[in-house]
């Protein structure tokens, strides 16, 4: 019994403690800011590590996360509500990585199709354009431009992208060879990012 209360009172020393430093975090005290990084650095990155399954992404994420929640601080407005806070913007951060990942997997045709250089290599995209697919809107046109495909390549292109299937896993549902299902798929992303829904995205911010 003297042991649990020992515990509680340890608790309620470290809350206050925390509580303290997020206060002065947001009057814009950034060595308290570090302090409170330290305290829960290893919290955040095995989280988000668990997640990405990769050091070096969870790595740059880690710092990312700290970095807009010390820019977000004075949104915050419960103090005592500082770690949870932290996670729902880790666990949002997380998300938007993997959503970059999957626009970035679709238009890059070199880490889909191992095709040569004449007929077509992969192109990094802009954050800004990454943002404007990302966009509820994009997806509803993304929608309308597949009814337009042949069935095949429809199906393939949605297996590939949507549903992330590797292109052994498509061959293996539709029965098709893989070189059959590489033709399809190269076939629907050259339509994919030509058609005038994308260059409008990909070029709007010309006009």
């Amino acid at each position: 019994m003297q042991q649990s209360d020992q515990q509680r009172h340890a608790g309620k020393a470290n809350a206050s403690v925390h509580i303290e430093l997020v206060e002065k975090a947001r009057a814009g005290n950034r060595l308290a800011f570090e302090k409170l990084a330290d305290l829960f650095h290893h919290d955040v990155f095995r989280m988000v590590y668990f997640r990405t399954r990769s050091q070096m992404d969870a790595e740059d994420l880690t710092q990312d996360i700290f970095l807009q929640a010390f820019k977000s601080l004075p949104e915050l407005k419960s103090v005592d509500r500082f770690k949870s806070w932290l996670f729902s913007i880790a666990v949002n951060r997380v998300r938007d990585f993997h959503r970059r990942k999957r626009i970035q997997r679709l238009f890059n045709f070199s880490s889909v199709i191992q095709k040569d250089n004449d007929e077509g290599s992969g192109t990094q995209e802009k954050p800004d354009q990454l943002d404007n697919l990302i966009s509820l809107d994009f997806w509803k046109k993304v929608e309308l431009i597949l009814k337009g495909f042949p069935a095949m390549e429809r199906e393939v292109f949605i297996l590939r992208f949507m549903d992330q299937l590797e292109i052994k896993e498509i061959s293996q549902i539709l029965k098709k060879d893989q070189s059959t299902i590489k033709t399809h798929l190269y076939r629907a992303l050259k339509k994919f990012r030509g058609s005038s829904v994308i260059l409008e995205y990909f070029e709007g911010d010309k006009t």
